[in-house]
């Protein structure tokens, strides 16, 4: 599933091919993703510019001249940037045809996506409303982790996964940052101390940033814009390596499941005891 990191290579990838460009047709060739897609969408987008392509969490806004356009990838969609005239496949549902003769193909097989209009304010949104902070952001700090947090029997795992405590740390980035701060993905996070919870923190940023600069993580289909993969997945240390030495002390990863998700740590690296 694309995560932060992908959305954002994502977002950086269209924007400057979107921005700036008036659509001038619109092909919708499937409606039937998450939610509906309206099928007044073509009449409410063709003549409109598009202004401004942004991301919140792993959603992508198109501001027009009057509303937005919302977009999520679900589980294995994509947007590419392509000539116009460019045959379109089984699985790709919706193309922008833009001014400047390309255009925004999405390709979602699974079919769990979203394309919705909005005429709200995007962040009154329902998906939009209740999320946390965005990692990177200066509203992200040790300070809220540590409230997240607080007297929580939650494992931090699914604690940093929840998009109310901060948004886009999907599985691949949370084992990745458990790893780097040295705690156990099943330990409390109310038993968690604050210099660890600051560990946490920073390993946290810093490992969103390196993906968004390696273009993201192809484990299976994700694609950046221009259909290269993303090189982050060369970098993991535990993440998808059961089995394998930890890089750092060389004793087996382990693998286990949590809330339905598999779960990659080092015994060695990350010693914090599981809750019983």
């Amino acid at each position: 599933m694309p995560e932060l990191p992908e959305v954002e290579t994502t977002r950086r990838g269209i924007a400057p091919h979107v921005e700036g460009q008036r659509i001038t047709a619109v092909s919708l060739r499937e409606t039937r993703l998450r939610w509906p897609v309206p099928e007044t969408l073509p009449a409410r987008l063709t003549g409109q510019r598009c202004h401004q392509v942004s991301r919140r969490a792993k959603y992508l806004l198109l501001r027009l001249d009057q509303g937005h356009l919302l977009l999520h990838l679900g589980m294995s969609g994509s947007l590419r940037i392509l000539p116009q005239g460019t045959p379109a496949e089984k699985h790709d549902h919706l193309d922008l045809a833009l001014d400047n003769g390309q255009l925004l193909r999405l390709r979602d097989p699974r079919r769990s996506g979203a394309v919705l209009w909005l005429d709200e304010a995007p962040e009154r949104h329902p998906l939009l409303a209740r999320l946390g902070p965005e990692p990177l952001s200066d509203a992200f700090t040790p300070e809220t982790l540590q409230q997240a947090c607080r007297g929580r029997k939650q494992a931090i795992k699914a604690r940093i996964m929840d998009a109310a405590t901060v948004v886009g740390v999907g599985n691949i980035y949370a084992c990745e940052a458990l790893f780097a701060a040295g705690i156990h993905p099943a330990t409390a996070a109310g038993q968690i101390d604050f210099p660890a919870l600051q560990r946490l923190h920073q390993a946290i940023r810093h490992i969103l940033a390196r993906a968004i600069a390696a273009g993201g993580s192809t484990l299976k289909n994700f694609q950046q814009a221009d259909g290269q993969p993303g090189y982050f997945s060369q970098q993991l240390f535990v993440y998808g390596r059961a089995g394998e030495p930890c890089l750092r002390c060389g004793q087996p990863i382990e693998q286990i499941r949590q809330q339905g998700r598999s779960s990659w740590f080092c015994p060695g690296c990350q010693p914090e005891t599981r809750p019983d």
